[in-house]
């Protein structure tokens, strides 16, 4: 069950979703009545207007939205998931009023348990009951069988305020003070560190910290002549306000040094990848996702990054087996949200990868157009240029 981690603080959000999260786990979470729920089932309920949660990847998310009237509510997503079987979720269609919420989520939770493909684990997620389905249909038998009453059509949610869903920055609360928001390596940290960090947040703002969907972290409640001494007090432990593209925009799963399903170590090869793209290209300023997966299962959303490695053994120059990825170009979420390209099996060595990385970010570069995302790019690029 994930919310905005600034639900209820930030001055633009839609509307503060923290509630509706609360009522849903307290009266459902650990309920018999879903005690026997088939493979994953994610949630999603954010009032966020960028998209933190990234619902477009959730089972069942709820996004707020204010319809015709003015009023506040939510839009309805159904069906996303990555994985092998990569989906988008779709929208339903409705507008659920926030008193509503809890009884639509278990509604759609209990489409799930009945509909879903419970004895077929590699199609047990409601992303596949939804592609058989479609959005006409669920709607239908979500209001008819389980609600018993017709929910109002909804407007879509306007696209996500910011390119990056990370909350990195200097953000304004809806009571004046400010959410500083700084980038880690790649999600690792020591209990030494964090300590550190919890110290800045006592002596800046009132000791509330905050984590991100993106590996990031968030100090809270920082009055506006204190967020500078903050951010100068961060950097001395390497912790970025304003990082560079390539630190903001790396990000890894666990790895082999902890996860028995991962082929290939993830979290120090970011860490050092990301470090040589910025000796490499220091200029370099456009938003770039770069997410380092250590197996299929996409923790790490290889699927949905400007520049996703998932990880596999590779033969190298010399015919050895080592550890290596297979490349991923242009995914993204939002408008037009699209997964990203493979070419032929395209792979690197470990080795590798920032040779890659720095080529195809110079093509980039050369090519481009004004004010042309990387993703964009990628989807009409020459396939030479990405190879």
């Amino acid at each position: 069950m994930l919310g905005c981690p600034l639900a209820g603080v930030l001055e633009d959000e839609v509307l503060d979703a923290t509630g509706v999260i609360a009522a849903t786990v307290e009266k459902y979470v650990g309920s018999p009545e879903f005690s026997n729920l088939p493979r994953k089932w994610k949630t999603s309920m954010s009032g966020c207007v960028d998209h933190c949660t990234e619902p477009e990847i959730d089972d069942v998310s709820f996004v707020g939205v204010v319809n015709e009237a003015g009023e506040a509510g939510y839009d309805l997503m159904v069906g996303g998931g990555l994985s092998t079987n990569p989906m988008f979720a779709q929208r339903v269609g409705v507008f659920v009023r926030p008193d509503q919420v809890t009884d639509v989520w278990a509604a759609c939770t209990g489409v799930f348990r009945d509909y879903g493909y419970r004895r077929q684990r590699t199609r047990a997620r409601i992303k596949f009951l939804m592609a058989d389905w479609g959005p006409e249909k669920f709607r239908q038998v979500l209001q008819d069988e389980y609600l018993h009453e017709a929910l109002p059509d909804g407007p879509a949610p306007p696209p996500a305020k910011h390119d990056q869903r990370d909350h990195v920055g200097v953000a304004r609360q809806k009571d004046g003070a400010n959410a500083v928001g700084f980038a880690l390596r790649t999600g690792r940290i020591s209990g030494s560190l964090l300590t550190t960090i919890a110290d800045l947040a006592d002596e800046y703002g009132q000791g509330r910290i905050r984590t991100t969907t993106q590996q990031k972290l968030v100090i809270l409640d920082v009055p506006d002549e204190k967020v500078e001494a903050l951010v100068a007090a961060l950097a001395e432990h390497d912790l970025q306000v304003r990082p560079s593209a390539f630190r903001r925009g790396t990000m890894a799963c666990t790895g082999l040094e902890f996860c028995k399903l991962a082929i290939v170590e993830t979290k120090q090869h970011a860490q050092d990848l990301y470090a040589e793209l910025e000796k490499r290209l220091p200029d370099f300023d456009v938003p770039i996702g770069i997410n380092v997966n250590g197996c299929p299962n996409s923790c790490a959303r290889f699927q949905t990054a400007d520049i996703g490695f998932k990880g596999s053994m590779v033969r190298d120059a010399n015919g050895e087996m080592v550890e290596g990825f297979q490349v991923h170009l242009g995914g993204h979420l939002g408008v037009e949200a699209a997964f990203g390209r493979k070419f032929r099996g395209h792979k690197v060595t470990k080795a590798e990868t920032a040779d890659y990385c720095e080529r195809v970010l110079r093509g980039f570069l050369q090519h481009r157009t004004a004010d042309e995302s990387f993703a964009a790019y990628v989807s009409r690029a020459d396939e030479d240029w990405l190879l």
